[in-house]
């Protein structure tokens, strides 16, 4: 028999993604495309990040 030791997780990165992604679907959830992408650009210019590939 093996014995497991159980590690005490500083940062849960699955938590953190789930966190944040039920923050943005609540934000978002009766937005229509044109309002989506207007979401989507302020987020990009607010935190000075550009789309992959440009």
């Amino acid at each position: 028999m093996s014995k497991t030791t159980k590690k005490e997780k500083q940062f849960d990165a699955v938590k953190m993604m789930r966190d944040i992604r039920e923050k943005i679907s609540s934000e978002t959830q009766n937005m229509t495309f044109d309002e989506l992408k207007a979401y989507i650009k302020q987020k990009l210019d607010e935190n000075k990040t550009k789309l992959v590939g440009q």
